[in-house]
């Protein structure tokens, strides 16, 4: 395995398998990875002959009051975990590499599917991960990109922007990876206390119930407020309870495929996740 810290690093680590034909998958990631990370490399070595992993804390998704000087960084133990599971290229550029020292100029905003959710309370962190994601596609040129499925908003923009700017890879997602109690594997699990790390799954509990309670014929308005009150009760600080069509649209009725979307504060920690839930005609 091998790490690069350089686009012109990468480039060069790249070109035999581009000269080969091999196909070349890739992952993009902050660092401090965890199972869910790992699952995603797994998924990529099935059908890719050559897997990069980036390792990047990207400042231009990070608002002024959020985590990004606090967010951990831990290269050396992801690159044992990384060697473990396959990955043939770790990419861990400096700040300076992914943005050079002028101005950045040019921006890459999706609309519509960014104006509420994750992007209503985090203004720009859309535009942020688009202009990263897209400047690590050029850079690597994968064949296939895989993303996880928590982020769920996230992986609709970054197939909105690669089918609008004709980016030629295949994005691929990967369902949520939990913890045996249901929590949804994230970085900033991390940050939990004990005790809040045994209240966290609450979340997923909720979201199980609601489907449920759909299926069972009760009102989306109704399992969307018995969500609310739960975390609330439970000591959630919610930022918002949302249903939406699986492509994102508003929906007020449970009369067709739905997903579920979450997410609340515990203490200082921000905690996001979904389901999806089928509609049976």
């Amino acid at each position: 395995m091998k790490t690069e810290t350089t686009i012109q690093g990468l480039a060069a680590s790249l070109q035999p398998a581009r000269a080969a034909r091999k196909t070349i998958g890739f992952v993009p990631t902050m660092g401090n990875l965890h199972e869910g990370h790992l699952t995603l490399v797994r998924e990529a070595k099935k059908i890719c002959d050559v897997v990069v992993v980036s390792i990047f804390v990207n400042p231009i998704q990070f608002g002024p009051n959020e985590d990004f000087d606090s967010y951990p960084r831990t290269l050396d133990q992801d690159s044992q975990l990384l060697a473990e599971v396959g990955c043939d290229i770790i990419f861990a550029p400096s700040v300076e590499q992914m943005y050079g020292s002028k101005p950045r100029l040019t921006n890459i905003s999706v609309s519509e599917i960014t104006a509420d959710l994750c992007g209503l309370q985090r203004p720009g962190h859309f535009d942020g991960v688009a202009v990263v994601v897209t400047k690590l596609f050029n850079m690597v040129q994968p064949n296939y990109a895989f993303f996880g499925e928590k982020d769920y908003q996230q992986l609709a923009v970054i197939r909105q922007f690669v089918r609008d700017l004709n980016i030629p890879l295949e994005v691929i997602g990967v369902p949520i990876v939990r913890a045996a109690d249901g929590l949804a594997l994230s970085s900033r699990n991390g940050y939990l206390s004990a005790e809040q790390r045994q209240i966290a799954p609450t979340i997923y509990q909720s979201l199980k119930a609601a489907a449920q309670a759909l299926q069972q014929g009760e009102t989306l308005s109704q399992v969307l407020a018995n969500i609310k009150a739960t975390l609330t009760a439970a000591g959630f600080v919610v930022d918002y309870v949302e249903a939406r069509t699986t492509e994102l649209q508003k929906i007020e009725a449970f009369s067709e495929d739905l997903v579920l979307f979450v997410a609340a504060k515990l203490g200082n920690t921000r905690l996001i996740d979904n389901l999806q839930v089928k509609h049976s005609a």
